[in-house]
């Protein structure tokens, strides 16, 4: 049933029209938003579980050489060493516009660009393991900046997703049918007040033809 605010006149019958003109155009142009959005999630999740997996395969193997340098070393020649890091990293990020979400990109840099100055210590007490462990995390630290605007990418466009499938729900099961309905309603009740009129200007008619001539029309 129409809502009882619609006011059943011409000008709000296009009005109305109008209205669901743009909703029906709105609701195609948020359907295939969604539908992009979707196909780029699932890309980004792909990509997200190769990081990860490399990921957790090169923090797995850096700790099985930070346990391999802890058994063959003291355990304080290895906090000295491991005490003041010589090199040092930035971090830097921009965003990139994906469908309206805005998804972060990170690059990192470091101090100098000598590969040996991850190594703060000298290699005279400290066991090759040791070596190994920081290479290994030295190596996966891209990697681990990459798995992190994946994840990232996948939290934001997964809120996108859902908030543009409750706007197309709205559209598709409440706004459109809503316009429809009292555009009917409008529809009928002016083709009514089109019939009403006839007849009031077909009695107005007999009535002017019984008085100027005298006799009734059939």
């Amino acid at each position: 049933m129409a809502g009882t605010q619609v006011n059943p006149t011409r000008m709000e019958l296009t009005r109305l029209k109008k209205k669901l003109a743009t909703a029906t155009r709105g609701h195609k142009l948020l359907k295939d938003k969604r539908d992009e959005l979707m196909r780029q999630f699932l890309d980004q999740v792909r990509e997200n579980k190769a990081l990860r997996e490399q990921v957790e395969a090169g923090i797995q193997a850096a700790n099985k050489n930070f346990l391999l340098a802890r058994a063959g070393m003291q355990d304080e020649v290895l906090n000295t060493a491991l005490l003041a890091p010589k090199q040092r990293v930035s971090l830097d990020y921009t965003l990139e516009n994906v469908m309206s979400v805005e998804i972060p990109k990170f690059t990192f840099h470091t101090r100098t660009p000598d590969k040996n100055d991850i190594f703060s210590y000298g290699f005279a007490f400290t066991s090759s393991d040791l070596d190994g462990a920081v290479q290994s995390l030295s190596d996966i630290f891209p990697a681990m900046l990459q798995l992190a605007e994946r994840e990232k990418a996948c939290q934001l466009m997964a809120a996108e997703i859902e908030k543009t499938r409750r706007r197309v729900n709205a559209l598709e099961h409440v706004v459109i049918p809503r316009l429809q309905e009292n555009i009917k309603y409008i529809s009928m009740k002016l083709d009514e007040n089109e019939r009403s009129t006839q007849i009031r200007l077909m009695k107005v008619k007999d009535m002017m033809l019984q008085e100027a001539h005298g006799y009734e029309t059939l």
